[in-house]
């Protein structure tokens, strides 16, 4: 007999597919009310709930924490992994709702509906002031296509708007398939009407809407941001929108929240709701009813596609197969921060003692690492391998008898429309994981940490003249391995350092002579 306890007022029609199923009991109250915890099973919680340490030892049975929604802010997911707690999610009930909410902000701006209703409701009736402007014919710019952007476009052609996007890892071919042109963001950016952005928050793309590139929009253009607070730069925007160069915005989200005090708000031509694009009465049944069926799945023996933790194992076997899926977590890092065009294939090879364990394990470690910067949700082991195919790529794990001298090795190969990047690592006891060839270079680093991966041109002088911009700055490097192929020829430097190295600096690095290219690798 499994018990769940579903609190914060969890949608109780969506887990209707739970409550019928034998041998399964479903009580709905506060984690505070349950007299005896150590009886539940499986908890169902929305944000409200805050799961701590303390309250995982009071239901000290339990086997699955279910959030119904995407993020899991609230959970420590650390003390449920260390418990052997599995945490699941439900990353795709709100994308329905969040598209439309997109859409209904586009057109609210367009139409300035906001601005006309309160005028009327103020007893005016200025029909002049309220001139709007048609969807139909605009160029719409995505900035990122995710599942909630794939949505919005489908909603935006109907009216006949034309859709380009922006998103790095978006092929050709799946492009083509979603019926969108796909730019580089300085193009989208110049040639769009109105710019909605569908990222997740991430280094890269944290302020990725600044001042340097808003000034390269279209005089008069609209923005949307019902994706993630920080994504656009609200000191530049509001620079921009007081200027006129933006014509109007709509923000759901803001750096900030609740943004109550956030001046942009008070802007005749901004439009703002209070983080609500994913609050539907169908989202929230939605993901209700996706994280009933992941319990029951779960119950049943059978696996579950959105798990944010790893799947408990066996601590003796955890123990053997950790440093290699520490190992291909990091190298999927590593590859996917090395190599930003997109992806058609990953070919993964293993060699020497690591055959002797479940290497499944560690090719999902590898994917999840390596997608974990490319999507707009979270990526784990479980939903690495669905996640790559909805990403219109493949993935294939051979093994190999020559180890290349090392007890265990492995490579991976990820390969483009264009061009492919490799690595081959291995981890070795004592001195732990080691990246011992890049892309047909040899070398000899520890994939952790802040790197630079810089590849020149093998003249006298260039790694000096790195050394002495870095050194000017004060900026120490940790360490430094250097590769070649031939003299004079391609070669490359990795650098780290003690902490993420500047923009501005990773800038003056590629200005330097015989530099080729310089990107860095956050690990």
């Amino acid at each position: 007999m499994y018990t769940v306890l579903a609190t914060d007022s969890i949608a109780k029609q969506g887990m209707a597919e739970l409550e019928s199923e034998p041998g399964v009991s479903v009580i709905y109250g506060h984690v505070n009310d349950i007299s005896q915890p150590e009886h539940i099973d499986a908890l169902v919680v929305r944000s409200a709930t805050m799961v701590t340490k303390e309250l995982l030892s009071r239901f000290s049975n339990l086997k699955i924490i279910a959030r119904a929604g995407v993020g899991v802010d609230n959970i420590d997911i650390d003390a449920a992994t260390q418990r052997g707690i599995l945490v699941i999610n439900a990353p795709d009930g709100n994308t329905i709702s969040t598209a439309e909410h997109t859409f209904a902000m586009i057109m609210a701006l367009l139409r300035k509906i906001p601005q006309a209703n309160q005028s009327v409701k103020e007893k005016k009736w200025n029909r002049s002031s309220f001139k709007g402007t048609e969807l139909s014919g605009k160029s719409l710019g995505i900035v990122g296509m995710g599942r909630i952007g794939t949505e919005l476009a489908k909603r935006a052609r109907v009216f006949g708007a034309k859709v380009q996007v922006y998103d790095p890892f978006l092929t050709n071919d799946r492009a083509k398939t979603l019926q969108v042109t796909s730019l580089p963001l300085d193009e989208l950016l110049s040639t769009s009407d109105i710019i909605s952005v569908h990222t997740p928050l991430t280094n890269d793309t944290k302020k990725l809407i600044n001042a340097d590139n808003l000034s390269k929009t279209k005089q008069g253009v609209y923005l949307i941001n019902c994706a993630r607070g920080g994504i656009l730069d609200e000191e530049a925007l509001y620079t921009f929108l007081t200027r006129g160069h933006v014509a109007g915005c709509a923000l759901d989200v803001f750096e900030t929240e609740p943004a109550v005090e956030n001046r942009l708000v008070q802007l005749n031509n901004v439009i703002a709701t209070p983080h609500i694009a994913a609050s539907t009465t169908e989202a929230q049944l939605n993901v209700a009813s996706q994280v009933a069926h992941e319990i029951s799945s779960f119950f049943k023996g059978k696996p579950v596609k959105n798990a944010v933790n790893l799947p408990a194992v066996s601590n003796e076997e955890f123990q053997k197969i950790y440093p290699f899926y520490e190992l291909a977590k990091m190298s999927g890092q590593l590859l996917s921060q090395s190599f930003s065009s997109p992806i058609k294939e990953i070919k993964i090879t293993f060699a020497g003692s690591i055959t002797d364990y479940d290497t499944g394990l560690v090719t999902r470690g590898l994917l999840s690492g390596f997608l974990q910067p490319r999507v707009d949700r979270i990526v784990n082991d479980i939903n690495a391998a669905l996640i790559a195919k909805e990403q219109g790529f493949t993935f294939c794990e051979t093994y190999s008898t020559d180890a290349q001298g090392y007890e265990n090795w492995m490579e991976a190969r990820v390969i483009g429309e264009h061009d492919s990047f490799s690595l081959q690592a291995t981890f070795i006891s004592g001195y732990g994981p080691r990246v011992v060839n890049i892309n047909g270079y040899s070398t000899d680093f520890v994939p952790e940490g802040y790197l630079v991966y810089i590849e020149h041109i093998d003249r006298p002088g260039v790694i000096g003249r790195v050394g002495k911009l870095i050194g000017d700055l004060e900026i120490n490097i940790a360490s430094m391995q250097v590769g070649r192929k031939m003299a004079g020829g391609e070669a490359i430097m990795m650098l780290s350092f003690d902490k993420e190295l500047a923009q501005d600096i990773l800038l003056k690095i590629k200005e330097l002579p015989d530099v080729v290219s310089a990107t860095k690798i956050n690990l």
